[in-house]
Protein backbone atom coordinates (compact mmCIF):
# COMPACT_ATOMS: atom_id res chain seq x y z
CA UNK A 1 0.00 0.00 0.00
CA UNK A 2 1.38 3.38 -0.99
CA UNK A 3 1.38 6.84 0.60
CA UNK A 4 -1.34 8.17 -1.67
CA UNK A 5 -3.55 5.75 -0.43
CA UNK A 6 -3.82 6.71 2.72
CA UNK A 7 -5.39 9.89 4.03
CA UNK A 8 -4.75 12.99 2.33
CA UNK A 9 -2.61 15.75 4.26
CA UNK A 10 -2.38 13.26 7.91
CA UNK A 11 0.37 14.08 10.34
CA UNK A 12 1.46 10.84 12.25
CA UNK A 13 3.13 11.10 15.30
CA UNK A 14 5.83 7.77 15.47
CA UNK A 15 6.99 6.68 18.16
CA UNK A 16 10.83 5.78 16.97
CA UNK A 17 13.29 3.10 19.42
CA UNK A 18 14.76 4.90 22.53
CA UNK A 19 17.80 2.33 22.34
CA UNK A 20 16.83 -0.87 21.01
CA UNK A 21 16.41 -0.52 17.34
CA UNK A 22 13.92 -3.89 17.53
CA UNK A 23 11.93 -1.72 19.14
CA UNK A 24 10.43 -0.15 16.09
CA UNK A 25 6.64 -1.79 15.67
CA UNK A 26 5.44 -3.26 12.27
CA UNK A 27 3.50 0.03 12.14
CA UNK A 28 5.38 2.52 13.02
CA UNK A 29 7.44 0.99 10.11
CA UNK A 30 5.10 0.94 7.31
CA UNK A 31 4.50 4.14 7.92
CA UNK A 32 7.89 5.47 8.00
CA UNK A 33 8.47 3.82 4.51
CA UNK A 34 4.97 5.31 3.33
CA UNK A 35 4.70 8.64 4.14
CA UNK A 36 6.00 11.46 1.68
CA UNK A 37 8.60 13.16 4.30
CA UNK A 38 10.02 12.61 7.42
CA UNK A 39 10.31 15.50 10.20
CA UNK A 40 12.83 14.16 12.53
CA UNK A 41 14.54 16.43 15.76
CA UNK A 42 18.38 15.29 13.71
CA UNK A 43 18.07 13.95 10.60
CA UNK A 44 21.91 12.65 11.75
CA UNK A 45 20.54 10.73 14.39
CA UNK A 46 17.08 9.37 12.47
CA UNK A 47 19.13 8.61 9.26
CA UNK A 48 20.63 5.57 11.21
CA UNK A 49 17.67 4.31 11.91
CA UNK A 50 16.48 4.47 8.45
CA UNK A 51 19.20 2.92 7.24
CA UNK A 52 19.11 -0.01 8.97
CA UNK A 53 15.34 -0.45 7.98
CA UNK A 54 15.92 0.73 4.36
CA UNK A 55 13.42 3.58 5.14
CA UNK A 56 13.87 5.77 1.92
CA UNK A 57 11.77 8.37 2.59
CA UNK A 58 13.01 11.79 2.40
CA UNK A 59 14.10 13.78 5.78
CA UNK A 60 13.77 17.01 6.97
CA UNK A 61 14.52 18.75 10.11
CA UNK A 62 12.30 19.96 12.60
CA UNK A 63 13.24 20.86 16.42
CA UNK A 64 12.68 23.59 18.66
CA UNK A 65 15.09 26.92 16.85
CA UNK A 66 13.04 26.20 13.53
CA UNK A 67 9.85 25.13 14.45
CA UNK A 68 8.03 28.61 13.58
CA UNK A 69 9.54 28.37 10.35
CA UNK A 70 9.43 24.79 9.50
CA UNK A 71 6.44 24.28 11.23
CA UNK A 72 4.64 26.64 8.75
CA UNK A 73 6.08 24.96 6.09
CA UNK A 74 5.22 21.64 7.22
CA UNK A 75 1.47 22.61 7.34
CA UNK A 76 1.96 23.50 4.12
CA UNK A 77 3.05 20.36 2.86
CA UNK A 78 -0.11 18.67 4.91
CA UNK A 79 -2.51 21.09 3.28
CA UNK A 80 -1.34 20.14 -0.03
CA UNK A 81 -2.16 16.10 1.06
CA UNK A 82 1.37 15.11 1.47
CA UNK A 83 1.58 13.04 4.46
CA UNK A 84 4.21 13.88 7.34
CA UNK A 85 5.58 11.24 10.25
CA UNK A 86 6.74 13.30 12.74
CA UNK A 87 9.98 11.79 14.92
CA UNK A 88 12.22 12.39 17.65
CA UNK A 89 15.24 11.39 18.48
CA UNK A 90 13.84 8.74 20.35
CA UNK A 91 10.61 7.87 22.13
CA UNK A 92 7.22 9.38 21.46
CA UNK A 93 7.28 12.54 20.02
CA UNK A 94 5.73 15.60 21.39
CA UNK A 95 6.44 14.88 24.83
CA UNK A 96 8.64 17.44 26.26
CA UNK A 97 9.56 18.62 22.75
CA UNK A 98 8.53 21.15 20.37
CA UNK A 99 6.41 18.43 18.39
CA UNK A 100 3.22 19.35 19.93
CA UNK A 101 3.53 23.12 18.56
CA UNK A 102 2.91 21.57 14.87
CA UNK A 103 -0.03 19.00 16.26
CA UNK A 104 -1.79 22.47 17.67
CA UNK A 105 -0.82 23.75 13.91
CA UNK A 106 -2.27 20.96 12.70
CA UNK A 107 -5.52 20.62 15.11
CA UNK A 108 -5.89 24.44 14.23
CA UNK A 109 -6.32 24.00 10.92
CA UNK A 110 -8.27 21.26 10.61
CA UNK A 111 -5.61 18.65 9.19
CA UNK A 112 -5.96 14.87 10.44
CA UNK A 113 -3.76 13.51 12.89
CA UNK A 114 -2.75 10.36 14.05
CA UNK A 115 -0.48 8.60 16.74
CA UNK A 116 1.40 5.77 16.27
CA UNK A 117 2.38 4.41 19.60
CA UNK A 118 5.59 2.94 20.62
CA UNK A 119 8.58 3.78 22.59
CA UNK A 120 8.00 5.89 25.47
CA UNK A 121 10.96 6.64 28.26
CA UNK A 122 8.46 7.72 30.53
CA UNK A 123 6.60 4.42 30.40
CA UNK A 124 9.37 2.05 30.05
CA UNK A 125 11.42 3.78 33.15
CA UNK A 126 7.64 3.45 35.37
CA UNK A 127 7.08 0.11 34.34
CA UNK A 128 10.60 -1.76 35.82
CA UNK A 129 10.92 1.13 38.26
CA UNK A 130 9.02 -0.74 41.69
CA UNK A 131 7.18 2.40 42.56
CA UNK A 132 3.47 2.86 43.19
CA UNK A 133 2.21 3.44 39.47
CA UNK A 134 -1.35 3.39 39.81
CA UNK A 135 -0.69 7.64 39.54
CA UNK A 136 2.21 9.59 38.68
CA UNK A 137 3.02 12.81 37.31
CA UNK A 138 5.62 13.39 34.71
CA UNK A 139 7.36 16.99 34.68
CA UNK A 140 10.32 16.97 31.79
CA UNK A 141 13.45 18.27 32.67
CA UNK A 142 14.28 19.24 36.17
CA UNK A 143 15.79 22.53 36.14
CA UNK A 144 19.40 23.18 35.81
CA UNK A 145 20.29 25.34 38.17
CA UNK A 146 20.25 24.41 41.86
CA UNK A 147 18.40 26.95 43.54
CA UNK A 148 15.36 26.48 41.05
CA UNK A 149 15.80 22.58 41.27
CA UNK A 150 15.37 22.74 45.32
CA UNK A 151 12.40 24.72 44.69
CA UNK A 152 11.04 22.47 42.50
CA UNK A 153 11.78 19.08 44.62
CA UNK A 154 10.81 21.38 47.81
CA UNK A 155 6.84 21.12 46.29
CA UNK A 156 7.11 17.33 46.31
CA UNK A 157 7.20 16.95 49.88
CA UNK A 158 3.76 16.07 50.40
CA UNK A 159 3.34 14.90 47.03
CA UNK A 160 1.30 11.37 46.91
CA UNK A 161 1.93 9.72 43.12
CA UNK A 162 5.03 8.85 41.58
CA UNK A 163 6.84 11.84 39.89
CA UNK A 164 9.02 11.06 37.14
CA UNK A 165 11.63 13.51 35.41
CA UNK A 166 14.48 13.24 32.88
CA UNK A 167 17.81 14.45 33.93
CA UNK A 168 21.13 14.90 32.25
CA UNK A 169 23.70 12.69 33.21
CA UNK A 170 26.30 15.66 34.38
CA UNK A 171 23.64 17.03 36.94
CA UNK A 172 22.59 13.51 38.34
CA UNK A 173 24.79 13.72 41.45
CA UNK A 174 23.51 17.59 42.14
CA UNK A 175 20.08 16.36 41.49
CA UNK A 176 19.98 13.63 43.86
CA UNK A 177 21.69 16.21 46.34
CA UNK A 178 19.10 18.40 46.19
CA UNK A 179 16.56 15.31 46.84
CA UNK A 180 18.08 14.81 49.96
CA UNK A 181 18.29 17.94 50.84
CA UNK A 182 14.77 18.71 50.51
CA UNK A 183 13.02 15.33 50.25
CA UNK A 184 15.10 13.49 52.90
CA UNK A 185 17.72 10.76 52.75
CA UNK A 186 15.20 8.17 53.00
CA UNK A 187 12.70 9.50 49.93
CA UNK A 188 12.63 6.39 48.07
CA UNK A 189 12.84 6.86 44.41
CA UNK A 190 14.89 4.95 41.34
CA UNK A 191 17.15 6.08 38.42
CA UNK A 192 16.75 4.49 34.90
CA UNK A 193 19.88 4.92 32.39
CA UNK A 194 20.37 3.88 28.63
CA UNK A 195 16.85 1.74 28.85
CA UNK A 196 16.76 -0.80 26.48
CA UNK A 197 20.27 -0.60 25.32
CA UNK A 198 23.46 -2.91 26.53
CA UNK A 199 24.20 -0.78 29.48
CA UNK A 200 20.96 -0.51 30.71
CA UNK A 201 20.96 0.30 34.49
CA UNK A 202 17.77 0.35 37.12
CA UNK A 203 18.89 1.64 40.35
CA UNK A 204 15.94 1.67 43.39
CA UNK A 205 16.63 2.85 46.59
CA UNK A 206 16.24 5.97 49.13
CA UNK A 207 17.60 9.36 47.90
CA UNK A 208 20.98 9.13 50.16
CA UNK A 209 21.51 5.50 48.66
CA UNK A 210 21.29 6.55 44.89
CA UNK A 211 23.39 9.89 45.52
CA UNK A 212 26.26 7.39 47.22
CA UNK A 213 26.24 5.34 44.35
CA UNK A 214 26.15 7.70 41.30
CA UNK A 215 29.04 9.63 43.48
CA UNK A 216 31.32 6.60 43.39
CA UNK A 217 31.24 6.94 39.44
CA UNK A 218 33.61 9.70 37.88
CA UNK A 219 31.03 10.30 34.73
CA UNK A 220 27.77 8.85 34.78
CA UNK A 221 26.58 8.54 30.77
CA UNK A 222 23.54 7.51 28.81
CA UNK A 223 19.84 8.85 28.87
CA UNK A 224 18.46 9.36 32.66
CA UNK A 225 14.76 9.11 34.00
CA UNK A 226 14.83 9.59 37.50
CA UNK A 227 11.40 8.68 39.67
CA UNK A 228 10.50 10.04 43.15
CA UNK A 229 8.20 7.85 44.81
CA UNK A 230 5.44 9.50 46.32
CA UNK A 231 5.88 10.95 50.59
CA UNK A 232 5.18 8.49 53.09
CA UNK A 233 1.95 8.02 54.38
CA UNK A 234 1.85 10.29 57.82
CA UNK A 235 -1.69 9.71 59.74
CA UNK A 236 -2.75 13.34 61.59
CA UNK A 237 -0.98 13.20 65.20
CA UNK A 238 -3.94 14.90 66.12
CA UNK A 239 -8.05 14.49 66.25
CA UNK A 240 -10.72 15.73 64.19
CA UNK A 241 -11.56 17.21 67.45
CA UNK A 242 -8.61 18.28 68.44
CA UNK A 243 -7.41 20.60 65.15
CA UNK A 244 -10.98 22.17 65.57
CA UNK A 245 -10.21 23.15 69.11
CA UNK A 246 -6.72 24.40 67.87
CA UNK A 247 -8.25 26.68 65.06
CA UNK A 248 -11.01 27.94 67.37
CA UNK A 249 -8.15 28.80 69.94
CA UNK A 250 -5.21 30.19 67.58
CA UNK A 251 -7.24 31.94 65.17
CA UNK A 252 -9.88 34.65 64.72
CA UNK A 253 -11.46 32.41 61.41
CA UNK A 254 -15.35 32.09 61.22
CA UNK A 255 -16.39 28.51 62.33
CA UNK A 256 -16.66 27.87 58.30
CA UNK A 257 -13.17 28.77 57.78
CA UNK A 258 -11.99 26.39 59.95
CA UNK A 259 -14.04 23.49 59.40
CA UNK A 260 -12.92 24.17 55.78
CA UNK A 261 -9.56 24.02 56.92
CA UNK A 262 -9.60 20.77 58.73
CA UNK A 263 -11.69 19.13 56.18
CA UNK A 264 -8.68 19.46 53.90
CA UNK A 265 -6.28 18.58 56.61
CA UNK A 266 -7.95 15.41 56.91
CA UNK A 267 -9.04 14.88 53.61
CA UNK A 268 -12.66 14.78 54.81
CA UNK A 269 -16.19 16.11 53.55
CA UNK A 270 -16.70 19.22 55.19
CA UNK A 271 -20.28 17.70 56.38
CA UNK A 272 -18.66 15.19 58.81
CA UNK A 273 -16.06 18.28 59.78
CA UNK A 274 -19.10 20.13 60.54
CA UNK A 275 -21.10 17.75 62.18
CA UNK A 276 -18.32 16.73 64.33
CA UNK A 277 -17.94 20.80 65.14
CA UNK A 278 -21.57 20.61 66.63
CA UNK A 279 -21.20 17.48 68.34
CA UNK A 280 -17.81 19.22 70.33
CA UNK A 281 -19.90 22.51 70.92
CA UNK A 282 -22.34 20.64 72.59
CA UNK A 283 -19.77 18.51 74.89
CA UNK A 284 -18.22 22.03 75.79
CA UNK A 285 -20.93 23.49 76.65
Amino acid sequence: MKAEEHRPGTLYLVATPIGNLEDLTFRALRILQEVDLIAAEDTRYSRKLCNHYGIRTPLTSYFAHNEQEKGERLLQILAEGRSVALITDAGTPAISDPGYLLVRRCRDAGLPVAAVPGPSAVIAALSVAGLPSERFAFEGFLPAKSAARRKALRALQGEPRTTVFYEAPHRLAAALGDVVVELGPQRELAVARELTKVHEELFRGSAAAALAHFSQTERVKGEIVLLIGPAADTAPEETVEEALHRWRRDTDLPMRAIVKEVARQFNLPGSEVYRRSLQLKETEG
